[in-house]
């Protein structure tokens, strides 16, 4: 049974800091390129940041030099290190994993097979 769970979420000030963790079952990461998107109240989910087949990261512009993805496949974990908070990043954060034949820019929900249920970040001016 495949399951992808997040957790990590919560309230911050703007400026903080938090550590989104995926743990995932029954998908080995470290061969499906994977990604974290969000998904605002009233907004289409977007992608935030992806991993590729080479481990190569991609983030959307409005989180770079801000966030960071990395996965740890010892744990079968995926990360999202989110700094410099700002209350536009209040979303629900999901993470997702895709077979990598299917990816074309890992930036697009299409390309993507397994997801989590989300946890929710907000962040506060």
């Amino acid at each position: 049974q495949v399951q992808l769970v997040e957790s990590g979420g919560g309230s911050v000030e703007a400026g903080g800091s938090l550590r989104l963790s995926c743990v995932s079952s029954g998908v080995p990461l470290n061969q499906y390129c994977v990604g974290w998107f969000r998904q605002a109240p009233g907004k289409k989910r977007e992608g935030v940041a992806s991993i590729d087949s080479d481990r190569n990261p991609k983030y959307a512009d409005s989180v770079k030099g801000r966030f960071t993805i990395s996965k740890d496949d010892a744990k079968n974990t995926l990360y999202l290190q989110m700094s410099s908070l700002k209350p536009e990043d209040t979303a629900m954060y999901y993470c997702a994993a895709a077979f990598c034949v299917h990816v074309v820019d890992g930036t697009s929900e299409e390309e993507y097979n397994y997801w989590g249920q989300g946890t929710q970040v907000t962040v506060s001016s």
